[in-house]
């Protein structure tokens, strides 16, 4: 009897990661990419003919951001475990992801057999995070991280570091806020403290700093 493999939907506004995903992926006997997608929007397309497993997230998307995206597949598929994939620094977004709904952060430097690992992690409804993440995280619930080494950028709620990461991408603030489904009120309100909370004394320095992250991350 022929095994029936797990269908898993790729969420990535990059071709080529998209394109080495599928390969790896319809590599393994067990597992296979049902749908692809580069935007929110498409996503909201294909979620009415698409059925998958699984969910592979990057959280920079051109219309919208990863994180309120899992939280929307979440809602579309309660049961699909979701694994978010980024170059984003794993001390700003991993438990953010979690909090949101992921089962798993991977760092897209990581291995292909980490991937791997992670979806079959997920799939039997485990978390999955590098040995380095999951210190991070039991130290802060023991109370014994040491503030002094965190970046900046942790300060940051949910929604600031969200604009920061737009800022960073050289959206406008309408663009931002179109994104977001905020005011623009509402954005300017968010720039303000994140100039506060990083110590920026312009929009000038603001844009900078932003464009510096986005470009190292």
């Amino acid at each position: 009897m022929e095994q029936t493999k797990k269908q898993v939907f790729v969420i990535d506004d990059h071709e080529l990661v998209r394109q080495g995903l599928k390969q790896l992926i319809n590599g393994e006997p067990d597992l296979q990419v049902c749908a692809e997608a580069a935007s929110v929007k498409e996503v909201s397309k294909l979620k009415k003919t698409v059925k998958p497993d699984l969910a592979i997230v990057d959280i920079s998307l051109p219309d919208g951001n990863g994180l309120d995206l899992v939280k929307q597949l979440r809602r579309w598929r309660p049961a699909m475990p979701i694994i978010v994939l980024s170059m984003h620094d794993d001390e700003l977004f991993a438990e953010r992801a979690l909090n949101f709904g992921a089962l798993a952060y991977i760092n897209k430097q990581n291995s292909a057999e980490k991937l791997l690992i992670g979806i079959r992690e997920v799939l039997n409804n485990k978390i999955y995070v590098s040995s380095l993440i999951n210190e991070r995280l039991l130290r802060r619930i023991t109370g014994k991280t040491d503030c002094t080494s965190l970046s900046p950028l942790t300060s940051l709620s949910d929604r600031e570091l969200q604009v920061f990461e737009g800022i960073g991408r050289c959206k406008k603030t309408k663009v931002i806020a179109a994104d977001l489904n905020l005011s623009i009120k509402t954005i300017e309100t968010y720039k303000s403290n994140i100039k506060r909370k990083l110590n920026l004394q312009s929009g000038e320095e603001l844009t900078r700093a932003a464009i510096l992250w986005s470009v190292e991350s």
